[in-house]
């Protein structure tokens, strides 16, 4: 078990975890809704320190990034448990783990093992992803740490729902930030995310590129009868716009029917691209739909010119016309972070 950086001691051996916004208080010998932190006599452990239950080396547009070093290669890691548990979780096997019955499952993987398996595997960087990273901040900002040292990147794929004390606490040592906004109403949150007040993550989220230049990237999984009416996705995107600014990519997503919510169909191609039109109309200069391979709309093309840039097939790069940063036919300058 490791100390975790981030919490208050408070009467009777009750602590305060201060790692995500649920800043759950929690009893001696219990743990909080992620459950993957433990009070042990007044001091608050992680059980999942280096504990990895999967791993890969997967392209960053599989985060997805599509502006983001395009067609890099990552370490990607991902634990045990989540903060949110949400019906319809792609990962529910991690999500909703019983974290210290199934801690036998996974490897001990340690901050210099993970340098050492991303450097071998020519990796750009480490991106902590499938499950949220917030909940082993611990591992992720040592990780951070010596993937600075060594030239590499960090990349978070995550929920936004960690503090901004954790935030500033990792800021100085996280390259990108792709963040998802799952919906924008209370009564979504509340009955997907559990989570009763979401302008948190808004307000992480904004603060992850204001204060300390991350690349951002937002995704959308729209969820049929949950997050496809138009008012909550014309408030997306001018929210996007507003805070993040016009050429932040926006991935709209295809939901795909699964554990609580097998029951749902597919988000149709046509709501997809109703999806992208709003945001389009809305200003966002690139807006993409995911989950649907060979749609043009997984491409990206010149805002001003109409010129194909970079074409891609499912999760690879197919071709890459760009001139480093602009467009090789008007010169228009490409917002993102390119060789």
């Amino acid at each position: 078990m490791k100390e975790s950086l981030l919490y208050e001691q408070l009467k009777d051996y009750t602590v305060r975890c201060n790692v995500c916004q649920r800043r759950c208080v929690i009893r001696e010998d219990e743990s909080g809704w992620c459950r993957t932190r433990k009070n042990k006599a007044g001091r608050l452990f992680s059980l999942i320190y280096a504990r990895v239950a999967t791993w890969c080396v997967s392209p960053i547009e599989k985060k997805p990034m599509y502006h983001f070093y395009p067609g890099s290669r990552w370490l990607s890691l991902g634990t045990l448990g989540c903060n949110f548990r949400c019906p319809g979780c792609q990962n529910y096997d991690l999500s909703f783990a019983e974290i210290e019955a199934e801690l036998k499952n996974t490897d001990e993987i340690l901050p210099e093992e993970a340098i050492a398996l991303a450097k071998r595997d020519n990796c750009r960087g480490i991106s902590f992803t499938y499950n949220e990273p917030t909940i082993w901040f611990e591992y992720t900002l040592d990780c951070a740490k010596l993937a600075k040292q060594n030239g590499l990147l960090a990349n978070y794929v995550t929920n936004g729902s960690i503090t901004q004390e954790a935030l500033d606490m990792i800021g100085p040592y996280l390259d990108s930030f792709r963040a998802d906004i799952k919906g924008f109403s209370k009564e979504f949150y509340l009955k997907v995310a559990h989570l009763e007040d979401f302008t948190g993550v808004l307000e992480v989220t904004k603060r992850a590129k204001s204060k300390w230049n991350m690349y951002v990237e937002i995704v959308t999984n729209i969820i049929p009868g949950f997050s496809d009416d138009e008012k909550q996705l014309k408030a997306i995107a001018d929210w996007i716009y507003r805070e993040l600014g016009k050429d932040t990519p926006w991935h709209v997503t295809q939901f795909i029917p699964h554990l609580k919510l097998s029951y749902l169909q597919a988000t149709s191609v046509s709501t997809l691209e109703r999806a992208r039109q709003i945001g389009k109309t809305r200003g966002l200069q690139y807006v993409y739909i995911g989950n649907i391979p060979g749609h043009s709309a997984q491409d990206t093309y010149c805002p001003d010119c109409g010129e194909l840039l970079i074409q891609r097939d499912w999760f690879s790069v197919e071709k890459n016309n760009l001139l480093v940063n602009r467009c090789p036919k008007c010169a228009r300058l490409i917002a993102g972070r390119f060789d």
